[in-house]
């Protein structure tokens, strides 16, 4: 069993009178995570799966007596899937309001759909946390460091989601599996997607791009469509925990980059199997873009799952100049430079006369344990 890095500051937050909600991907280990919670209250629990059409029905639209007669008077309850549920903000205000002796644990895996359901019914009632896929963090804990290194290749190749991660030779066709049956499973069935094939093409698209500026107006043009269409596609794949966005730094000197973004993947073993490439890294060009996803979404990791909101970024003049990542920490910037390779690195003169008291530091294979543990 791998300790996952949240338990502690969720179970510190039970019995306080709010609503906990779990977020996450689908696959990342949610219910793993609430099932370990509930095996410390002996039978004093109910656990509700909300991909079971009963229970769905039973907590949509219900008034708190209703609520209590299907719940019962267990101390905790668990609502798995919770953004199945139509109106299911509504219900966990009723729960929360009725019943202040209970704790409600709701776990989600699409904040588009219970975030967007929840954020006014909740308001001041609620305390979120995310889960990710595991982190590196987490894996060195129950293994070592040395363990840890030695599959470095394979993390970056087929990723950190749970079933891969525990898995043998079989890591391809679970990957696969999860690329196409899990991701797309929430964005398909709670958002208007008109397109399918639309949504696939972008995916492999900024598959493609990590590591580098993404122009929607280019993805519009490769893609045959509007740049509204893209931007609300990628808000999409972005709540549903596919991809995020990393945008530009710029405190108004002329010549910064200031309308690009990047875009990177939480997992790297699902952007693989969206371009179909689980080649060793010495048969492949992408190690560089590869390296820079993958510290990044472990830094972010370590952030999160610590309680650590940083404002992230990249940095990049027009004249070419670049640092790959940010952090902005109470208007101290830290940057960071990724190199797979053993290369030299000297930082930009421009960035740190223009910002006085920053930093900007090289991670390479020797030294990247300490920047995301």
């Amino acid at each position: 069993m791998i300790y996952r890095e949240i338990t502690k500051a969720v179970q510190e937050s039970l019995f306080k009178g709010k609503v906990i909600i779990v977020y996450g991907p689908r696959q990342s280990g949610k219910t793993t995570l609430v099932k370990n919670l509930m095996a410390q209250y002996a039978d004093d629990y109910v656990y509700l799966n909300c991909d079971e059409v009963d229970v769905r029905l039973a907590l949509s639209d219900k008034t708190s007596t209703e609520l209590q007669s299907f719940i019962g008077t267990k101390r905790l309850v668990v609502i798995d899937e919770a953004q199945r549920v139509e109106n299911i903000g509504l219900t966990l205000k009723l729960l929360v309001d009725n019943f202040p002796e209970m704790q409600i644990l709701a776990t989600g895996s699409s904040s588009f759909e219970l975030s967007n359901r929840i954020s006014e019914p909740l308001t001041g009632r609620k305390k979120e946390f995310f889960l990710f896929p595991f982190s590196v963090g987490e894996l060195s804990a129950s293994s070592s460091l040395t363990e840890v290194k030695r599959r470095l290749d394979d993390f970056l190749i087929f990723g950190l989601y749970p079933a891969v991660v525990d898995s043998g030779a079989d890591r391809v066709e679970i990957v696969r599996e999860l690329a196409t049956s899990y991701s797309y499973k929430d964005v398909l069935a709670y958002q208007d997607i008109r397109r399918p094939e639309l949504l696939e093409k972008l995916l492999q698209a900024l598959a493609l791009q990590i590591g580098n500026e993404v122009s929607y107006t280019e993805l519009a043009g490769l893609l045959g469509v509007n740049k509204v269409t893209v931007e609300s596609y990628v808000r999409i794949l972005e709540q549903a925990y596919i991809i995020f966005r990393v945008g530009p730094f710029s405190r108004n000197i002329r010549n910064e980059l200031k309308k690009k973004r990047k875009i990177y993947f939480y997992d790297l073993g699902l952007r693989n199997a969206l371009i179909n490439n689980f080649n060793p890294l010495s048969l492949r060009q992408d190690v560089g873009a590869l390296w820079e996803n993958f510290l990044i979404v472990e830094r972010l990791k370590r952030m999160r799952n610590v309680g650590i909101f940083n404002n992230i970024y990249f940095w990049r003049t027009t004249a070419g100049r670049e640092i790959d990542y940010l952090e902005d920490n109470g208007g101290i910037l830290s940057g960071y430079e990724f190199k797979w390779s053993k290369a030299n690195f000297s930082a930009p003169k421009e960035f740190l006369a223009n910002y006085k008291g920053s930093s900007v530091k090289l991670i390479n294979r020797d030294n990247y344990l300490d920047f995301i543990i």
